[in-house]
């Protein structure tokens, strides 16, 4: 009975119905406890916190789906009808409602402030003076990735000047353009140093997504949006659009490789100034 008075009595199928919701209990909890299903490996600094309050958040809501699903199942399968007795209930519980109200409630809050503190250090904090600056433009279906060149300052762009070999419109008129280094879907950073990326877009919506570094931002035309990141393990990562950006969306997919020390990553940026001046 809804107020716990009745005796009711156990059924066959409310039996059936409370061990299929224990069940769904013990897979759910076995998927989420598998390495398969979740994060891969981290490689940067700031995502150490936002998997701690992910975890958080996780164990929160995996105690409340236990208890529900549980408690669900123990009165399907405790309180059968026997086709005699009348369902009873009350209208209200104010001490009831008020104890779940307040633990939801404190709960809850607890939860946002964590966020917001995450929230804050990633995109309130300024990078250090020296993280290195790097362009990345989305633009249906690849990442367009500029570097600044030996001179460090990034050249002049022009709407008008873009074409199909001319990807963002630089104007290689401008004294500041002639050095600069353009890639397509390819990008290289250094382990341990800061990483200030600034995003563009040329068409519509995009999302740079880099899941190893727990990196997730939108990349909206008529905007420039800067995300920052430390990595911490060297290798090739993944670049992807988390945003579904029209048909070819599937094949939207860059590379970001992390190079143990500077000299590695200055001879592969040597190699693309030499690659796009022509010089041997």
């Amino acid at each position: 009975m809804a107020n716990g008075s009745g005796t009711g009595r156990f059924t066959v199928p409310g039996v059936v119905m409370g061990v299929m919701l224990l069940i769904l209990i013990v897979v759910s909890i076995w998927m989420f406890s598998k390495d398969g299903w979740w994060f891969p490996e981290l490689a940067s600094v700031h995502g150490a916190a936002i998997d701690r309050l992910f975890m958080v958040v996780l164990i929160v809501s995996a105690i409340a789906f236990i208890a529900v699903q549980g408690l669900l199942a123990y009165f399907i399968a405790r309180y059968g009808a026997d086709g005699k007795s009348r369902a009873i209930f009350w209208h209200d519980n104010p001490k009831g409602e008020a104890i779940l109200i307040g633990i939801t409630a404190v709960t809850l809050t607890v939860l946002v402030f964590m966020g917001q503190s995450v929230w804050a250090d990633i995109f309130f904090s300024d990078p250090p003076e020296d993280a290195m600056v790097v362009e990345v433009t989305g633009q249906q279906f690849q990442w367009v990735i500029r570097y600044p060149g030996p001179d460090g300052v990034f050249g002049r762009k022009d709407l008008n000047l873009v074409s199909a070999t001319n990807y963002i419109g630089l104007d290689r008129s401008d004294p500041a353009a002639v050095d600069d280094i353009v890639t397509l879907n390819q990008m290289h950073v250094l382990e341990n140093q800061p990483v200030r990326v600034q995003l563009f877009s040329t068409d519509v919506i995009h999302d740079f997504h880099v899941p190893h570094f727990r990196v997730k931002q939108d990349v909206v035309p008529g905007m420039s949006i800067e995300i920052w990141f430390t990595p911490t393990r060297t290798g090739e990562f993944e670049i992807a659009c988390a945003e579904l950006c029209g048909l070819g969306h599937y094949r939207m997919r860059g590379f970001l490789t992390v190079d143990a020390n500077e000299q590695d990553f200055q001879l592969w940026l040597d190699d693309q100034l030499q690659f796009q001046t022509g010089d041997d």
